[in-house]
């Protein structure tokens, strides 16, 4: 969602943007895990540029009414095992893991790798 919402014009990053808006109002509950502040620095600067990659991870950082979940040893743990048990990427697993350890059961995501986890209800923007 964040990656849309810098890196998409149109129609699709507007309504992320308009999404993302609705937590920074308090609308909605927000949360994610501490990896996407790698995510986000590490796609911006390739696609855009350094200084827009410190913009946008500090605007990520100051959002309001966004939990941002840490990453631990126990994270990566339960991390590993959903990676053996669903065959997920790393990242795909860290978010899960987040999730899950956190009573999270929907997850903003348009990858679908996320549809395979018991426990987890990916929805699409």
């Amino acid at each position: 969602m964040f990656l849309s919402a810098i890196l998409k014009r149109g129609e699709e990053g507007k309504d992320v943007r308009n999404y993302l808006k609705r937590i920074q109002d308090g609308e909605l509950q927000g949360a994610t895990s501490a990896l996407t502040y790698d995510e986000i620095f590490w796609i911006t600067k390739k696609y855009r540029s350094f200084e827009r990659a410190l913009i946008a991870s500090k605007a990520f950082l100051e959002m309001p009414n966004l939990t941002i979940l840490p990453v631990d040893a126990d994270v990566l743990w339960r991390a590993h095992k959903l990676s053996a048990k669903y065959k997920l990427h790393p990242r795909d697993a860290i978010h899960a893991a987040c999730a899950l350890m956190n009573n999270i059961t929907t997850i903003i995501s348009e990858d679908e790798d996320f549809d395979r986890v018991k426990g987890l209800e990916r929805r699409s923007l």
